[in-house]
């Protein structure tokens, strides 16, 4: 419920907190630091765990139409470090537990920004974070428990009005995401939503643990269930990383695979982009256990920093690995 930004002030940069309160939007000081180069991604941080925090709590569940709250366990991480563990523990649904799984990594990220900042700094920044978790819970308590906020609340919260950057500051954060995962886990059983969310979380955590999603050398993206990976110059390949359905005939299976665009016109054969093309499957490997984050994560980094890489590995026969990495092929189409 606070956007938090950096703003010059005799020759330092001071990170402000703004938030709503009964009059209007006001802003208080979080602390200063020497270079905006220190304070940029303190504030980035910020504002990342602020939006996942509120965001969760300000809308309701409306799986298997019905309408809910999504639970509220996940603020205890933005005070508890040892509650941080309990966000990659949940199996509530498959949006929340992204969720949590966000929250976390910026959680972590913060801890990476603060690193190099004085002590007095990461003092203040602690303090701001128990100061937002605290106004949030007093003002949730106050809207859904009739009990009134203390005296000395600031910060005004609003069901379905969460006060963060615009769209949530992350894809995740909006209602086609949400939707979207929504509509993977219906009709599933308790249990085969466990495990999508594990496989999620799998997915999720080699991505962000690789280099790709700031490699310059090609397209990369995670949106559940699947990674999808085309680099430059890779002569029309692309490679997919996919969770099993966990209500299908291949629950259980994981799939990397690589395919080729094929053009639709065929007079576009061999150009170097067409107007439309199919992609067509030339490998795969399928994997009956769940990979190791830490692997795909090798293979995505080594994508990312060789594109080459791609053809050479779409001429793998079947019972040999895609070379420097642990997937062996099963399955040839070309």
């Amino acid at each position: 419920m606070t956007i938090y930004c950096q703003h010059a002030n005799r020759g330092k940069t001071q990170i402000l907190a703004v938030y709503r309160n009964g009059c209007g939007v006001e802003s208080s000081t979080v602390t200063s630091l020497d270079s905006i180069d220190l304070a940029a991604p303190v504030v980035e941080a910020l504002n990342r765990i602020s939006a996942l925090a509120t965001v969760p709590v300000s809308i309701f569940d409306m799986r298997e139409r019905r309408v809910a709250s999504y639970p509220t366990e996940h603020l205890a991480a933005l005070t508890d470090r040892s509650a941080r563990a309990d966000l990659l523990g949940g199996a509530h649904s498959l949006w929340y537990e992204s969720v949590c799984l966000e929250l976390h990594q910026a959680l972590a990220d913060l801890d990476d920004a603060l690193a190099a900042v004085p002590q007095p700094v990461r003092v203040a920044v602690e303090a701001e974070l128990e100061t937002e978790a605290r106004e949030l819970r007093d003002t949730l308590a106050e809207s859904t428990e009739a009990i009134p906020a203390p005296e000395g609340n600031r910060r005004s919260w609003d069901h379905e009005q969460p006060f963060v950057p615009y769209g949530g500051g992350s894809p995740l954060l909006s209602t086609t995401a949400r939707e979207q995962l929504d509509r993977e886990e219906e009709g599933l059983t308790a249990e085969q939503r466990a495990d999508a969310v594990a496989n999620l979380r799998v997915l999720v955590t080699a991505f962000e643990q690789s280099s790709t999603a700031e490699a310059g050398s090609g397209f990369f993206s995670v949106e559940y269930p699947e990674i999808f990976a085309e680099p430059h110059d890779a002569n029309h390949l692309f490679l997919t990383i996919r969770v099993p359905e966990p209500d299908g005939e291949d629950a259980g299976a994981w799939s990397i695979e690589i395919c080729r665009w094929e053009p639709d016109d065929p007079a576009e054969e061999g150009e170097d982009e067409y107007s439309s093309a199919t992609g067509e499957p030339v490998l795969e490997c399928r994997l009956t256990n769940a990979p190791r984050p830490d692997d795909i994560t090798d293979l995505l980094s080594r994508l990312a920093a060789e594109p080459g890489l791609l053809p050479q590995w779409a001429e793998t026969e079947v019972g040999a690995p895609l070379a420097g990495t642990k997937f062996f092929v099963t399955k040839v189409s070309r």
